[in-house]
């Protein structure tokens, strides 16, 4: 963590850093943190679910795969006008599935599944859909400030 002083002089500890430019999509913060947890679901959850009649598995398959490369999309349109706003929106619905699928399969399947790393994913998909939210917010700015001027 940076060490900054404070008006007095004094020596603060900060959470604040300078973060690298973006020049593609995979400089996102949440390209990459969904990305992850596209990887974790299927590294983790799915060998569990193998074999299963759990109609739930595909659905959070196809949905965790879908949020990185929206993001990917949108990145790429964001300059087109208002058809990347509709994607982020699109991503943040996936979000949401994607913690009601988690929490249906963690229900479910009591014994098999570990609660905790079920726990650990719906923090974190609730935390990168903050993140994107902040993003989306960010680029409906960036085109109202385009549109003005």
């Amino acid at each position: 963590m940076p060490i900054y002083p404070d008006r007095r002089g004094v020596f603060k500890k900060t959470r604040f850093s300078v973060k690298k430019p973006i020049r593609s999509f995979r400089d996102l913060e949440v390209y990459q943190r969904t990305a992850r947890l596209a990887t974790e679901i299927y590294s983790k959850i799915m060998p569990v679910l193998e074999g299963k009649n759990c109609p739930v598995k595909d659905k959070l398959t196809e949905v965790a795969l879908f949020i990185p490369s929206s993001i990917a999309v949108a990145h790429s349109r964001r300059f087109e006008g208002k058809e990347e706003l509709k994607i982020m929106e699109e991503i943040l619905e996936a979000c949401n599935k994607a913690v009601v699928y988690l929490e249906q399969i963690r229900d479910i399947f009591v014994q098999e599944i570990d609660k905790v790393l079920c726990e650990d994913l719906i923090k974190r998909y609730i935390y990168a859909r903050r993140k994107i939210f902040n993003l989306y917010k960010a680029w409906v700015r960036f085109a109202e400030e385009k549109q003005q001027g």
